[in-house]
């Protein structure tokens, strides 16, 4: 039997793999052979998930895959909730529990999203794996629904075996996680909301009702109050500006969120800010350290070595201030520090996560403590959302009759005093 053909002394070979931060990269290598270009990728810090020969005259690679950028770009470019890849993930971990293999669970996932862009993708997904792709490899390719914390899990898993329960992991984390971003969400929408009902029916008063009773004082004859004045001057401005001042909201409001997504200093410095606030901050601060913490846990507890979970939490972190805390702790962690005195050194972390730190490392339970350092600011998450929710009702109420009363008190006040004189 005639031995395989081997590339000829400085072939060039087409790789694909994750790098040092979960995230799959692909390129071409010229090496002797293929252990020396596998030694190279290594030495990188490539983790090879597929390697292959390329011909002389293209850079193509010689394996079965054909053109998939626009598939891909298909899948990607199209918009997924949260809530629908969290289903996936549970029912991908419920089909792989129960014995069946995993192209055939995903052909089920994908019969069962119907004809959306959740189908869409699974559909480029089940594609690359049934081309001989490992399942974090193709869930890597669209990095915009699959992060690169879902990407070390899933790739954790299969080195272990263990895709089905650690599938099911995931969905529990991300379950936990939409809840807390739930909560936190309902904390600042409500007050928000309110907020901009009371300007609403503010500004209908001023355009319509007080032209109405403008128009009726008119004919008065006598000095009005100064309340009321105020109040019919403010509406004539505003019934003669308010094209172009809505229009300069709106501009303002386009450009602000242009700024936010096209310049990442801002972005950064919004977030600093925000757990700087006097009322809000410390709600923000304990759903980062939740999330922070959850992350970690999760990613510990997979397996995955200390120093590749520091830096696949900074990413997640969801915040510019505990990813800066995560990549500063790693680097303190790689000259030999402990993982408790490398987060007080950082100053973000308050004394009870540090110490709760502490006697995980000491008992060897790690993820045990990181997962309740998640689950007491989860619940002083959920309490504080309460405290602030009673607290804000009739502090707005308030306002609300203020403004309101104020407006209403203004344009009686002829009418009153008309009363009194006859």
């Amino acid at each position: 039997m005639p031995a395989p053909e081997r590339p000829a002394p400085g072939s060039a070979f087409h790789w694909q793999g994750l790098d040092r931060h979960g995230q799959p990269r692909t390129g071409v290598l010229q090496a002797a052979d293929a252990m020396a270009a596998r030694s190279a990728l290594r030495r990188q810090g490539i983790r090879v998930a597929r390697l292959g020969a390329t011909s002389a005259t293209s850079a193509t690679p010689t394996s079965r895959e054909g053109p998939r950028q626009p598939r891909q770009e298909l899948a990607a470019s199209r918009r997924i909730s949260e809530k629908q890849l969290l289903l996936f993930t549970r029912q991908l971990a419920t089909m792989l529990h129960a014995g069946l293999p995993l192209l055939q669970s995903l052909d089920i996932a994908i019969r069962g999203a119907g004809a959306g862009a959740l189908a869409a993708l699974l559909l480029a997904v089940r594609q690359d794996v049934a081309r001989g792709d490992s399942l974090c490899i193709a869930l890597g390719r669209h990095p915009r629904h699959f992060d690169a914390l879902f990407c070390n899990l899933v790739r954790a898993a299969e080195q272990a075996g263990l895709l089905d329960s650690m599938l099911d992991r995931i969905a529990g984390y991300r379950e936990k996680s939409l809840a807390l971003k739930s909560r936190v969400r309902a904390a600042l929408t409500y007050p928000c909301a309110v907020v901009l009902v009371a300007m609403v029916v503010t500004v209908v008063i001023m355009l319509w009702v007080v032209p109405a009773f403008e128009q009726m004082f008119s004919n008065f004859g006598a000095e009005l109050p100064l309340p009321t004045r105020i109040v019919m001057e403010t509406a004539r401005w505003l019934g003669d500006f308010w094209p172009g001042l809505l229009g300069t909201l709106a501009l303002a409001a386009l450009l602000g969120v242009q700024a936010w997504r096209r310049l990442p200093r801002l972005r950064q410095q919004a977030q600093r800010m925000s757990l700087r606030l006097p009322v809000f901050g410390l709600l923000l601060r304990q759903a980062a350290l939740a999330r922070w913490s959850r992350t970690f846990a999760t990613l510990f507890g997979a397996g995955i070595a200390l120093v590749e979970a520091l830096e696949t939490v900074a990413g997640a972190a969801g915040n510019v201030v505990h990813a800066e805390a995560s990549l500063a702790i790693r680097d303190a962690v790689r000259n030999g520090a402990s993982l408790h005195a490398a987060m007080e050194a950082t100053g973000v972390f308050p004394d009870l996560a540090v110490q709760m730190t502490a006697v995980g490392e000491e008992a060897g339970a790690l993820d045990t403590m990181l997962g309740k350092i998640a689950e007491l600011n989860e619940r002083e998450v959920d309490d504080a959302v309460t405290a602030l929710t009673s607290l804000m009702e009739p502090v707005i109420m308030a306002v609300l009759g203020l403004v309101i009363g104020g407006l209403v008190v203004a344009m009686y006040l002829p009418v009153f005093r008309l009363g009194a004189v006859t």
